[in-house]
């Protein structure tokens, strides 16, 4: 299955390949102030290949807060945030924000609230290991 997605202009863009097709899509909706503000609803589909592509980087913004271990990217044009990337030893490691896919069956998201404000930096990191997107490839520039 080849899930696309983007921000609201396009300028950041993403497709998304998972095999098999998964039955379900799982939503973590987080209830921080930063994801609630801006209706982020989170999903990674660990073994998936995520494949990234920033039509024009200066319109780009990587905002990190907290315990500055992931940097969530921010479209300045549109304001939408379609992924974050955690840089963990070395390797990257993402979530993408279900509500940016393009024409995916809502029926297949099946979300539940998350809430980690109870975690340590070091249990943060690990369960992105466990959890997120390791297959990441990313590119900028006019395609």
């Amino acid at each position: 299955m080849l899930i696309a997605g983007s921000c609201h202009c396009k300028n950041i863009s993403f497709t998304l390949h998972c095999e098999p097709a998964p039955q379900a899509i799982p939503v973590r909706v987080c209830d921080c102030s930063f994801c609630t503000r801006h209706g982020a609803a989170w999903t990674a589909l660990p073994g998936s290949v995520l494949k990234v592509h920033v039509q024009e980087p200066a319109r780009l913004s990587k905002y990190a807060f907290a315990t500055k271990t992931a940097e969530f990217h921010v479209c300045t044009r549109c304001g939408v945030v379609p992924l974050a990337i955690s840089r963990i030893e070395g390797h990257a490691y993402a979530v993408v924000n279900a509500n940016t896919f393009d024409g995916i069956d809502a029926s297949l998201l099946q979300s539940a609230p998350a809430d980690f404000s109870a975690e340590s930096k070091e249990e943060r990191l690990v369960r992105r290991k466990r959890s997120w997107i390791s297959r990441v490839e990313y590119s900028e520039g006019a395609n």
